[in-house]
């Protein structure tokens, strides 16, 4: 029962991920790693940034001696934004992505991807956010015609299961006990489908030319 509640208490969360201007052309490999190390990604879009949004998104930093640097350097080229999510999300991009300075990157963790395409502190592959509350800042910056909604739990999921699809699909299995076709999985598919409670209601004479 333990274990049980623990899997019910999972939620994932979402993060922003930015594949910078040095790393464009690695983006396909980057979007991979990032695929296999069990993220989805939500939404994304290819764009240039301006120098004040940069800021915006930096806003943090502002002050420090490398903020101009960093600014120029983001808005000089097209970068990859990836809304992404996964179970602590924030976390776990963090890792991913390795230390700010690739230099120090490809010494202490070889294989983040900062050690894997970046090359210094400034020029170092891709952008992750540091807390939940700034990645949904930076989120509705970049992505500002998104919603931007919880993220359902896992929970959420086990209710909507509960509620929507298992009592068709019980109804569906009592069926297939009772009827033993030679084919039972292409029987039960085919059932499911005229027996959606939730399919579109088309009526014929509507749609007949006239």
């Amino acid at each position: 029962m333990e274990g049980a509640q623990s899997t019910a208490d999972v939620s994932v969360e979402r993060t922003l991920a930015l594949i910078k201007p040095d790393a464009i052309d690695n983006a396909d490999e980057i979007e991979e790693i990032i695929l296999r190390s069990g993220f989805t990604i939500l939404q994304k879009r290819k764009v240039v940034l301006s120098p004040e949004l940069c800021s915006d998104i930096y806003a943090a930093h502002y002050g420090k001696m490398f903020f101009p640097s960093l600014t120029a350097f983001m808005s000089s080229g097209p970068i990859m934004a990836m809304v992404i999510v996964r179970h602590q999300a924030v976390a776990y991009w963090r890792d991913l992505i390795g230390p700010a300075n690739s230099v120090n990157a490809k010494e202490t963790h070889p294989g983040s991807l900062r050690a894997l395409y970046g090359t210094d502190e400034l020029r170092n592959a891709v952008h992750g956010s540091e807390t939940t509350s700034a990645a949904e800042r930076e989120i509705r910056l970049i992505f500002p015609d998104g919603a931007v909604c919880p993220i359902p739990t896992a929970q959420d999921a086990i209710t909507y299961l509960s509620k929507f699809v298992n009592p068709t699909l019980l109804s569906g299995l009592t069926e297939l006990c009772k009827q033993k076709p030679a084919d039972p999985i292409t029987w039960l598919a085919d059932w499911l489908i005229a027996n959606n409670p939730n399919k579109p209601n088309i009526h014929e004479d509507l749609i007949k030319e006239p």
